[in-house]
């Protein structure tokens, strides 16, 4: 069995009165694709804003072990400090520069990787030009690799709906991360972007050798991509699984799928 990368443990979430997330555990492997599902209100968005710095959970323990490196606990460390850490995140609602090219946009992902300061980028000594080179190419790389060479200089904000889910991913995969989390990535995108998207995704696992926790609505996708599903109502965590077993569990049927889900 894979080493673990990600591992939560009794992550709970309260606002006031109101328990958003309850307790739940959860773990992603190495080279693994899982899945977060349940019904709206369940909790899933805000189980990614807790693990993700966004909010400072009310309990748990949030952990990543980094391949080859020692477990670091993320509670507490602000969203740019957990993005070093090697977790990145796409958001239910696109987050791009809109007036910023695509280009531009992806640069902006490699900047937690890159060292020049305040005086680098003033007198843009050898080190500092070099290192920008290197951030060019490598955003470049990553636009081709998602299909959006030919956008590379159009702003974010002209893109096609799909083309800007793909760039929110390239993105993110500019922080170089060994953990890529995507909240509802095939939202608003229709059955052919959806199945190019099916074929990224696993694209980046099997390439990239990042591991992948995803929240999303369309089951078929997950029923495809997902190498193990977690199923949330009401914050709790109800199920856990394989696909088929998922499929087949009456507590999520009722919950969530409904009698007559198929894929």
């Amino acid at each position: 069995m894979a080493d673990k990368v990600l591992n939560v443990s009794g992550l709970t979430m309260d606002f006031g009165g109101l328990r958003a997330v309850d307790t739940v555990d959860l773990d992603v492997r190495q080279g693994e694709i899982v899945a977060l599902i349940g019904p709206n209100g369940a909790g899933k968005t805000t189980f990614f804003n807790c693990i993700t710095g966004i909010y400072p959970p009310t309990g748990g323990d949030v952990m990543v072990i980094p391949p080859g490196m020692e477990p670091q606990r993320l509670n507490g460390l602000k969203p740019n400090q957990i993005t070093i850490r090697g977790m990145a995140r796409t958001f239910q609602n696109i987050r791009l520069f809109p007036n910023m090219t695509a280009l531009e946009n992806v640069m902006v992902g490699r900047h937690c990787r890159t060292s020049a300061g305040v005086i680098g980028a003033i007198f843009r000594g050898p080190a500092t030009r070099a290192e920008e080179r290197e951030t060019i190419s490598i955003s470049y790389k990553l636009l081709q690799k998602m299909g959006l060479k030919k956008h590379v200089n159009d702003l974010a904000k002209n893109l096609p709906y799909g083309a800007q889910r793909r760039l929110e991913i390239a993105r993110a995969l500019a922080t170089d991360p060994f953990l890529l989390l995507l909240d509802e990535p095939a939202a608003g995108m229709n059955p052919q972007e959806t199945t190019e998207l099916d074929e990224l995704i696993t694209q980046i696992r099997d390439e990239d050798g990042i591991s992948i926790l995803l929240i999303e609505h369309d089951m078929k996708l997950v029923m495809s991509l997902s190498d193990r599903i977690f199923v949330v109502d009401f914050g709790r965590k109800i199920a856990e699984g394989i696909p088929q077993a998922i499929k087949d569990n009456p507590v999520v049927i009722k919950a969530y799928l409904g009698e007559e889900f198929e894929v």
